[in-house]
């Protein structure tokens, strides 16, 4: 039973890759040295009561096996019965195999040291490493015994291998060395070493990439070896790498993770890790570090640059901590603290996190504070930047209270200081403030305060005057709040540019630029498209600067397709053709405009654009435009001139003739051209714009309906009006849009166009017979506006839904 006994797998045993070694004795190994249980040199003999020495740890194991089992304790030599377990330490053995053990060990020690370099076999190096492992891991003293054999250096020599068994094999032999050793460790600090292992962390997947991270998370217990670690360039990033790591041994993971943990013990190693991405240890600084510590690390936040999701989370995790920091820490401190909140204020969603963490009180303070607390310019635009990050995060800011008095950031006194600051600081102040503006004016909850406040404050022209300043940020910012002011202050801004000096000219100048299409240049034609359009004398300062020429050509070069490719194309193209539809809001009153629209063809630019297909407003104005043309045609058709009649025919008119002239718009009875009198039929327009009645646009569909209604005019023939449109099949989307009833505007327009067709007989018999018709214009009837009613009522006669009583009552016509 004895002999089958094995306890090697348990108990100190070596592996047969280093027997080599233990062939090279000083002395023989006697029998008195080994366990008969492990065959092995004895560490801790023990002799019983029979006088048999054995290991303890084995004699142990033997006497627990045989009280789990059930049998008598015996001796395993001589199988007899003990009376007692009881184990005596052999003391002088023990010396002895120590003392024999350190012989054969030095030996041994120096055949290793002996086999380690480059020019050995891969066979004998990895014996050496493998002996110097058991040795360090039988005793820390055996650490301290390597090092002074100088091993260590050895060790190192062999990651420069050709083998990569050798390598991985050294870097493990490395960590077991250094293993609570803080002398080994520092030795491992010298020189490129921690360089060398951090380059095999770039060995995608491999032994050697484990193995380093291992050696590399033990020297990580060493605050000296964590600079280090931390001074190598790419160390922490490919560990940051490592832990989010989907691929990587679960274990690897681990130790990148435990040596990150370890590595955040100096401050520079955690500003590392946030610019790579891992910001957890510098936010916990800020949040539980020392006063000094918390201020480098806030102040390095706002340095850095920083993804969209991760300022949210910064915004939840320091956001308070940074506030209450601005609130009242030290000027030094307060500076850090804005520094980090501009930077994780310039995204929607953290700036959010910021605002019900109650950043906008003290914000407003700051910038309103004068005297001994107040903060230096350079702080207060700080300050701006933030505020307006905050109010462009689109917020409901007139429920925010800021100030004494219920005051939130849209009451006239805010918005007063606002306005005052603007006047009173420099560019980058004021262009920041501009831009808190912008941001309030874009709401539709909070705009009416702001214009409120401008209003009673009088600061339009001061406003206005910003157009011509020489910064670019300072200009687009003053030009976008103005564009969003100008639909609730039109009037008051057209008088403000039409009064200055300068202003307009300067807008029209930023619009001609030939860089491409940029911001401010659709904010700027955006403001001007957003001012009165019958504003004749804007109109006319308009046509002295020669604006409409020059949009023209902006036009048709975009419509070329030589500008393209640009976020503002869109706005900017709407915006130059709402502004060039001004001239024909006043072509009754202006007769340049007229000559304007006939030497650049405007009837056919506005014609074209009506396919401009996917620009709603694009097809919108023009065909507004194409209306405004078209009432102006039977103004400027050209009559014919009838010859004066016969002395027969002027003595009985009754037997002339009158003279037959072909060639006549059959709509205006005059000569007609497009370019001339702007006439939709000899435009070729009317197709188009019955095209345009399916759109989904409601809008479209109205302005096309409007421009269709000129048709069937009173200053027009009628009936030929209603044949342009039956020749033009137009007439069933005409009463589509009736029946569909989208909006009142519609239905008024609609009820409108329908009872001039329904004039023509056979197409009210037609008409008649269909009840879905009847029924809409008996609901227009019912439900419409006064004028609407009226028109309907007319309507319903046409199809004899209503008796007509003008024929037995004639006066009641």
């Amino acid at each position: 039973m004895a002999d089958s006994w094995d306890g090697s797998s348990e108990i100190g045993s070596q592996s047969d890759e280093i027997f080599h070694f233990e062939r090279v004795h000083l002395e023989p190994i006697y029998d008195a040295f080994v366990c008969p249980l492990t065959k092995q040199v004895m560490s801790d003999p023990v002799t019983l009561e029979n006088g048999q020495t054995f290991e303890r740890e084995a004699i142990e194991k033997w006497f627990r096996e045989c009280k789990e089992s059930g049998r008598k304790m015996v001796c395993p030599l001589t199988l007899k019965e003990l009376k007692s377990t009881d184990m005596n330490p052999s003391i002088a053995l023990r010396n002895t195999i120590e003392e024999w053990t350190a012989r054969n060990e030095a030996v041994q020690l120096d055949m290793a040291r002996r086999s380690l370099n480059l020019g050995s076999s891969e066979t004998e190096i990895l014996h050496a490493l493998k002996y110097v492992e058991l040795i360090c891991q039988k005793s820390r003293s055996n650490k301290h015994i390597a090092r002074s054999a100088g091993l260590i250096p050895l060790i190192v020599d062999m990651l420069k291998s050709g083998s990569r068994r050798v390598r991985c094999k050294a870097l493990e032999t490395l960590r077991i060395v250094v293993e609570e050793d803080a002398e080994n460790k520092e030795m491992l600090a010298e020189g490129d070493i921690v360089r060398t292992i951090v380059k095999f962390l770039s060995h995608e997947l491999s032994k050697e990439r484990e193995e380093a991270v291992s050696l590399l998370y033990e020297l990580s217990k060493s605050e000296t070896l964590c600079e280090k670690i931390g001074s190598v360039n790419g160390a922490i990033l490919i560990l940051v790498g490592m832990t989010s790591s989907k691929s990587e041994n679960l274990l690897t993971v681990e130790k990148a993770e435990k040596t990150l943990e370890n590595l955040e013990k100096c401050e520079n190693n955690v500003r590392q890790m946030a610019e790579n991405g891992r910001l957890q240890p510098l936010l916990t600084q800020i949040l539980e570090g020392r006063p000094e510590t918390k201020l480098s690390m806030a102040s390095y936040l706002g340095e850095l640059v920083l993804n969209n999701d991760v300022k949210v989370i910064v915004a939840k995790t320091v956001g308070s901590s940074l506030i209450n920091i601005m609130r009242s820490g030290t000027m030094e401190s307060r500076e850090s603290a804005l520094k980090a909140l501009n930077q994780i204020s310039s995204y929607e969603a953290s700036a959010k996190v910021l605002i019900e963490a109650g950043i906008l009180p003290p914000l407003v303070k700051d910038l309103f504070t004068v005297g001994s607390n107040q903060l230096p310019m350079r702080l207060k635009e700080v300050s701006a930047t933030i505020l307006a990050n905050v109010v462009n995060s689109g917020y409901d800011f007139d429920s925010i209270l800021v100030g004494s008095d219920d005051q939130t950031l849209v009451s006239e006194d805010i918005v007063h200081n606002l306005l005052h600051l603007i006047s009173n600081t420099g560019p980058a102040i004021e262009c920041k403030l501009l831009q808190v503006l912008v941001g309030l004016t874009s709401s539709k909850t909070t705009v009416l305060n702001v214009v409120a406040a401008i209003k009673s404050s009088g600061a339009t022209i001061s406003l206005v005057q910003f157009i011509e300043a020489p910064q670019k940020d300072l200009r687009v910012a003053s030009i976008k709040l103005l564009q969003n002011l100008s639909p609730l202050m039109g009037q008051e801004l057209a008088d403000a540019l039409r009064g200055s000096v300068g202003q307009l000219s300067s807008l029209i100048k930023v619009i001609s630029e030939n860089i491409g299409i940029t911001e401010e240049q659709a904010a700027a034609v955006g403001l001007l498209a957003d001012l009165p359009e019958r504003d004749l004398g804007l109109t006319r300062q308009m046509l002295d600067e020669s604006a409409f020429q020059m949009i023209i050509s902006r036009v048709v070069r975009i419509r070329q397709g030589e500008t393209r490719g640009t976020r503002f194309v869109t706005p900017f193209l709407e915006g130059l053709v709402r502004v060039l539809a001004r001239v024909t809001f006043v072509l009754a009153d202006e007769p340049d405009c007229v000559a304007l629209c006939r030497e650049n063809n405007l009837a056919q630019l506005f014609t074209d654009m009506l396919q401009a297909n996917g620009l709603d407003n694009v097809q919108m104005v023009s065909a507004t435009a194409l209306e405004n043309l078209s009432l102006e045609s039977k103004n400027l058709t050209r009559l014919p001139e009838l010859p004066p009649p016969g002395l027969c025919g002027s003595i009985f008119p009754c037997f002339s003739k009158p003279p037959t002239i072909s060639g006549l718009c059959k709509l205006h009875r005059g000569t007609c051209t497009q370019r001339e009198s702007f006439c939709l039929l000899e435009g070729q327009a009317v197709e188009k714009l019955v095209a345009l009645l399916d759109h989904t646009n409601e809008r479209v569909v109205e302005a096309a309906l409007a421009a269709l209604s000129t048709l069937l005019d009173d200053g027009v023939d009628i009936e030929q009006g209603v044949t342009v449109l039956c020749e033009a099949e137009g007439i069933k989307p005409i009463l589509d849009v009736l029946l569909e009833k989208r909006t009142d505007n519609l239905r008024r327009r609609a009820v409108w166009v329908v009872e001039r067709i329904l004039r023509t007989d056979d197409i009210a018999y037609e008409v008649s017979g269909d009840p879905n018709v009847s029924t809409a214009l008996v609901d227009a009837f019912q439900h419409g506006d006064y004028r609407t009613r009226q028109i309907a009522e007319r309507a319903l006669k046409h199809v004899d839904k209503i008796p007509n009583f003008s024929g037995i009552f004639p006066n009641m016509g």
